[in-house]
């Protein structure tokens, strides 16, 4: 499908790695400039090569999101490289694992400004850009917010103020033109995954009594197809569509997982 989103600068934040990369490849392929923002210029590179490798375009801008003036100073540089900025992709973010019990307050805090605060700011700085182009903005979201994990307290606030905000900007912006959604991921096989995945004792029994329970086909969703859904919501194909959380999940997150 022709997305119609040839040359449009869209930014990533988080965009080296895992569902951010995928994102990037599918923009790319359509035609479209990633801008990859991340705090390790040697992963956006080694990013922009693979993407280059497949024939597309892709540029890095390297900052430190839990840091206002690093997000300020990111758009700032899109701006003047470019004069302009056509969407926004808030993706970058960890399941750190500050619980309730076993957490405390600084490492609390500090998981809010790597998840969610980052989000509020780079569509912030954005937004005079975004209000020019009617751009679109997407936000990244995880199933914690519905379905709670355990031990992830902060991860999951972020994620219900991620949710929150989706809809409250797409709200905000109605009268700019600026559409919000949000695409909710489950269960999504990435290197950071894997490098969970790998802590347990039999690491491939853990991954199967994962995917079991995933109802559809039984299996992980690709970063791809995350991806697909990312860029559709950017692009006019959605144009009317705002203030959505989008499950792309094979069923985890609603159905049942019995089936």
């Amino acid at each position: 499908m022709n997305l119609h989103v040839e040359n449009k600068i869209i930014i990533i934040t988080g965009g080296a790695k895992g569902i951010g990369l995928g994102i990037c490849k599918v923009l790319a392929s359509e035609g479209a400039i990633p801008v990859i923002i991340g705090r390790r210029e040697e992963d956006n590179l080694m990013a922009i090569k693979e993407i280059e490798a497949e024939g597309g375009k892709a540029v890095s801008v390297v900052a430190e999101l839990t840091k206002p003036e690093d997000c300020e100073n990111a758009i700032k540089q899109v701006v003047a490289s470019y004069g302009r900025i056509d969407g926004l992709i808030n993706n970058a973010g960890v399941n750190d694992g500050v619980g309730l019990e076993n957490g405390n307050y600084d490492s609390f805090m500090k998981s809010l400004h790597k998840n969610l605060v980052h989000y509020y700011l780079m569509a912030q700085y954005a937004l005079p850009e975004l209000k020019k182009s009617k751009g679109s903005i997407v936000n990244i979201g995880s199933k914690t917010a519905d379905t709670g994990q355990g031990n992830t307290s902060a991860y999951a606030a972020s994620n219900g103020g991620r949710n929150a905000l989706t809809r409250e900007w797409a709200v905000e912006l109605l009268k700019y033109g600026i559409r919000v959604n949000a695409v909710i991921v489950a269960e999504c096989f990435t290197p950071l995954y894997e490098t969970w995945i790998e802590t347990f004792e039999n690491p491939n029994e853990k991954l199967k009594q994962i995917t079991d329970k995933i109802p559809f086909e039984n299996r992980m969703t690709t970063a791809e197809e995350i991806a697909n859904m990312v860029v559709f919501l950017l692009s006019e194909k959605s144009s009317h569509t705002t203030g959505q959380l989008i499950y792309v999940d094979g069923g985890y997150t609603h159905l049942d997982r019995s089936l």
